[in-house]
């Protein structure tokens, strides 16, 4: 035995004084008394009769010297050689993923694998060390390196459940490289509490990360891993011991959903759902969409062992709102039976039609819902000042369509071309005279449509070949910066074309309307959808649903003066809220509730890594305490490997090899002679009072 604080021994000088008063007589005084008989008879019945009373005040001062001799022994804090051969750093990672959520192991694997925490915690030995390591999602250092058991006991109680998928890897990997900072002797351990993440068959095991190996020791799944350039270990190589909690129990789930804006329905969207069962038997259950709780569809299933279904429904809504897919079987895993999508909301148009009057055109756009219509006469029209125009009108009505005309978004000029196109979205047809971008030629007698650009979206769905384009005119650009050809005639003349200049798109088509076929077509109705789509630069609105554990950036969304509504998708803001005022706070609620607070100061936000599925809000708070929300991010599960829940009889593990029994109760030397010292005392005292009364 060896002991760690020698100087404590100079306190073994208390004896000195403590077998001092012992040993020192004091001597009698006297003091005259008027007779003797009465002492004599106290002295004759108190005269010593055994050897324990004639020894009592040497085994008195034996007491005392034994309490002296076992707190200094405490202070000096003594320990066996075989404690220091055999000290212990340990990582302990636990798996807080969301296949841990499973109820197969009541109350859930999480909660049996904090139990194994807590035992492994309670194993220690004096002087071993411990860390905590979460790899629900991004792998997180919950404690470090610790011998305080209260400490280590509550940051496992503080590990909550997660949405997020499993990275054990990646916490083995930063379970080596905290082992590695210290270079001593002490021996490495890392204990992975975890499920079938781990030997998953559709996958590879992230433990092995294709650099750790297996063997079995003790019932227990053992790692060696080998040590590279980056380890530094002291103690020599880490052993990792893995436990598994969890049965072979089925479980299905949505492993997709999405949804999307139509590229040619204005009003149309689309869903893509995908079911796996993640069993060893058939399953038949139903998946109902919801859109803001109204039924979509109701799809059943019926799914064999092992079978992915998906399917994509196509769907029509000018409202925008929260998607929700359910399946209405319970097993053990709750988190993927249902799964949230946001639908874009498609807002109107504005749309300018300066035309003489030209029914083609009218219906053509007043079909499209999307479509906030208002159509005037040239005359009503001027590109070059349009408020000595609107002063110059005699009626309310015509102001406020005027008004509408300088805040729209498509202006369609029909026959009339002004000499200087305006800026914006413009779209030309049949345009009877020349201008600013082109010059105007001899018409073209029954041209036909020769080529057509097949990749461009303007034509997607569209085919013109063989279309006769009567009455259109040559056309020759005054420049070629911006200009793309997408329709030819025979002769190489321009037929259809756009210009794109800074703050300006324009699309030309040369075709008279009232004499050709083309509005009788179904091409012209989806040309002039695709021109729309192209204008505002719609691509089919996706806002994607997020993965848990996903990270994703957004454009901070801004709003003017108070608080206005604003939901927009996470690639950009709308352009009417760029540049302006932004709101006195934002905040990130979690589908639970919780709060985050969001800086304003930023022109992009990061946000994530999302640890729960449902509908995420981003919320400005304003000086008058209203919320409004201005972002809808929805998060799923949607991973097939955390769905997969089983785990079959030759994974399930016994107990953790690293639990020690000591003989001492995992408790130091001192802590016993500290025990001892006050037991003696307890004793002694005892024994004192029981004299006193007796």
């Amino acid at each position: 035995m060896s002991i760690s604080n020698p100087f404590a021994l100079l306190w073994l000088a208390v004896l000195i004084p403590v077998v001092g008063f012992y040993i020192l007589k004091v001597r009698l005084r006297r003091v005259p008394v008027s007779t003797l008989l009465f002492w004599r008879q106290i002295y004759n019945e108190n005269q010593p009769r055994s050897i324990w009373q004639r020894l009592r005040h040497w085994v008195s001062l034996l007491a005392q010297v034994v309490l002296v001799l076992l707190l200094v022994g405490a202070l000096a804090d003594p320990f066996f050689v075989w404690e220091t051969r055999e000290l212990r750093r340990i990582v302990l990672v636990v798996d807080n993923s969301a296949s841990m959520n499973a109820t197969d192991v009541a109350p859930s694997r999480l909660s049996a694998a904090k139990d194994e925490a807590l035992r492994v915690i309670g194993g220690m030995r004096f002087r071993d060390e411990l860390a905590i390591v979460s790899a629900g999602g991004p792998p997180r250092v919950v404690c470090g390196f610790s011998s305080h058991g209260r400490t280590l006991a509550q940051s496992v109680e503080s590990l909550v459940a997660t949405d997020n998928p499993t990275r054990v890897a990646e916490a083995v990997e930063l379970a080596h490289r905290l082992l590695g900072e210290r270079d001593d002797e002490h021996h490495r351990e890392v204990v992975v509490l975890t499920d079938v993440a781990n030997t998953n068959p559709t996958g590879p095991a992230p433990v092995a990360h294709g650099i750790l190996h297996y063997s079995t020791e003790n019932g227990d799944e053992v790692v060696q891993r080998p040590m590279n350039h980056r380890d530094k270990l002291g103690g020599g190589e880490a052993k990792i011991v893995v436990r598994r909690f969890g049965t072979n129990v089925g479980n299905i789930g949505i492993t997709q959903f999405q949804v999307r804006r139509s590229l040619i329905d204005p009003l149309g969207y689309e869903i893509l759902a995908e079911v796996t069962n993640a069993s060893d038997e058939p399953v038949e259950c139903r998946l109902e969409i919801d859109l803001n709780e109204d039924v979509v569809d109701v799809v059943p299933l019926k799914l064999k062992p092992g079978q992915r279904w998906s399917q994509s429904f196509e769907k029509a809504s000018a409202d925008g709102g929260q998607l929700k897919a359910k399946l209405d079987h319970a097993d053990v895993l709750s988190a993927d039976n249902q799964a949230w999508a946001v639908l874009p909301k498609r807002e109107p148009i504005p749309v300018t039609l300066v035309t003489e009057g030209n029914l083609f055109l009218q219906k053509v756009f007043e079909s499209n819902p999307l479509i906030s219509l208002i159509q005037i006469r040239p005359d009503e029209w001027s590109s070059s000042d349009r408020s000595h125009v609107r002063q110059n009108v005699g009626n309310v009505d015509s102001a406020h369509r005027l008004a509408t005309v300088a805040t729209s978004d498509l202006t369609v000029l029909h026959h009339q071309i002004p000499e200087v196109l305006p800026g914006g979205s413009v779209l030309v047809i049949d345009p009877r005279g020349g201008c600013d971008l082109w010059q105007l030629g001899d018409v073209l007698q029954n041209s036909i449509v020769n080529q057509q650009d097949k990749d461009s979206p303007l034509l997607g769905h569209v085919r013109l070949d063989n279309v006769v384009m009567p009455e259109a005119r040559q056309l020759k650009f005054t420049s070629d910066e911006g200009v793309k050809v997408l329709a030819r005639s025979l002769a190489g003349d321009p037929l259809l074309a756009t210009i794109e200049r800074p703050g300006q798109k324009i699309l030309l088509l040369t075709v008279n309307l009232d004499e050709g076929d083309l509005p009788l077509r179904t091409a012209f109705p989806i040309l002039m959808t695709n021109a729309l789509n192209w204008f505002t630069d719609n691509r089919g609105d996706l806002r994607e649903a997020l993965s848990t554990g996903a990270l994703t950036e957004i454009e901070m969304p801004r709003q003017t003066g108070g608080v206005s509504p604003l939901v927009d998708g996470p690639a950009a803001a709308p352009q009417s809220t760029r540049g302006l005022t932004p709101p006195v706070r934002l905040e990130l609620v979690a589908p639970d509730g919780r709060l985050s607070t969001l800086p304003t100061q930023s022109e992009r936000l990061t946000l994530g890594p999302f640890d729960q599925c449902g509908v995420w809000r981003i919320v400005s708070a304003g000086t008058a305490g209203e919320e409004a929300t201005l972002l809808e991010l929805a998060c799923n599960l949607a991973d097939r490997n955390e769905s997969d829940v089983r785990v079959s009889k030759s994974e399930e593990a016994t107990p953790t090899s690293v639990v020690s029994a000591s003989v001492l109760g995992n408790r130091p030397v001192w802590f016993w002679l500290i025990g001892l010292a006050w037991l003696l005392m307890a004793v002694e005292w005892w024994a004192y009072q029981r004299r006193v009364i007796s």
